[in-house]
């Protein structure tokens, strides 16, 4: 789940650890984007968006959206633990804070600097030099797929990050899907080239770990003709949106059959 189609990167990473598993996409473009909303209303919105895939029965839940973690995870957990498992994201502070720096962190403006954020500084890159960077507009602009828009967030972004930062962390997880226009506007920015850091791999190697399910270095090999997917936008049934197919996680998710299946 997420607001938009930020739970691109997370879904397409379980189908790759898992290629047979069946996938409940559960967005709410209704309200999107969450972070401008008071954190009441993102639970209330998180909570509508959560029971409509739960519905369907997961194995887990995977809140793909920094901003639902941060305000919503304890609502999700109570409302839905221990019948399906709810897993989080954080964002890839530790890992990119672990080769010492410096270390620049794009995020959501209601992210950047809040006390979340850093928190999780405190914790995982104490003594590291770390640039908060706060991009308003990319979200909307990468959900959208409006690449002009995308173009203009990702270039005022990189004017913001200091030249000697070996590492960035991509604080939302709409960032991942552009994740190759913000490693170029980088590279004509920065001395170093620096690395990228999100959250989707380790997110969904989490919530195959939390069921239980085969790691998948040890996983057999399992050829699928068409594993479901079913796609909910603010409770309904639909398809993957338009700007989703732009994106080769969309892609990836597109190349099986769509389930529009109503909520049982």
């Amino acid at each position: 789940m997420d607001s938009g189609i930020g739970l691109l990167p997370t879904a397409a990473a379980v189908r790759r650890l898992r290629p047979e598993a069946e996938l409940v996409l559960s967005s709410d473009p209704d309200g999107m984007p969450w972070g401008p909303h008071t954190p009441e209303d993102i639970v209330t919105r998180a909570l509508i968006v959560a029971r409509a895939a739960a519905a369907h029965a997961p194995d887990a839940l995977i809140v793909a959206c920094n901003t639902a973690s941060v305000h919503a995870l304890p609502a999700l957990r109570e409302a839905l633990e221990p019948g399906i498992p709810v897993i989080g994201t954080v964002p890839a502070v530790k890992p990119a804070a672990a080769a010492g720096g410096p270390v620049a962190i794009w995020a959501t403006p209601a992210t950047t600097g809040s006390a979340y954020q850093k928190r999780l500084i405190a914790e995982h890159a104490d003594g590291v030099d770390v640039t908060e960077v706060p991009c308003p507009g990319l979200a909307e602009a990468v959900q959208h797929a409006d690449t002009e828009g995308i173009a203009a967030a990702v270039t005022a972004a990189a004017a913001l990050t200091p030249a000697d930062v070996t590492a960035v962390v991509l604080g939302c997880t709409h960032y991942e899907l552009v994740a190759d226009h913000i490693r170029q506007a980088l590279r004509t920015r920065t001395d170093t080239d620096p690395a990228l850091y999100g959250s989707a791999p380790a997110v969904a190697a989490q919530a195959l770990r939390r069921i239980g399910a085969t790691p998948p270095s040890a996983a057999p090999a399992v050829r699928v003709a068409a594993p479901g997917l079913t796609v909910l936008c603010s409770g309904r049934p639909a398809a993957l949106p338009d700007a989703a197919l732009t994106y080769p996680e969309g892609e990836l998710l597109r190349v099986h059959p769509v389930a529009a299946v109503q909520a049982p």
